[in-house]
């Protein structure tokens, strides 16, 4: 294995780990108000794109972490649309009294 796959192995790797406490905190708390939908559907998007082109290129650091990245953000979009609208409503339904 060269340098710059591990370069990109390592990358992924530190990127990725720093989503983990994210995805762990909208879960251990179900609440994902604070989260954007447009970001996460740019960034799923974005995801996509990477993965294609690491598939494209046989890539593996850029196959394997945009992988996880893609279950990763896909987390997250899980946990806003089942926690973070509600949220909204709930805030809105009180400001309603």
């Amino acid at each position: 294995m060269n340098w710059q796959e591990t370069l990109g192995l390592m990358g992924g790797l530190l990127g990725n780990i720093g989503i983990i406490p994210q995805v762990w905190k909208l879960f251990r708390y179900k609440a994902a108000y604070e989260i954007s939908l447009p970001f996460l559907y740019l960034w799923l998007v974005s995801t996509l794109c990477w993965l294609s082109y690491g598939i494209s290129l046989g890539l593996l650091s850029v196959i394997l972490w945009n992988c996880i990245t893609l279950l990763l953000a896909s987390l997250i979009l899980y946990a806003k649309l089942k926690w973070g609208m509600r949220a909204k409503v709930t805030k809105t339904a009180a400001g309603a009294d």
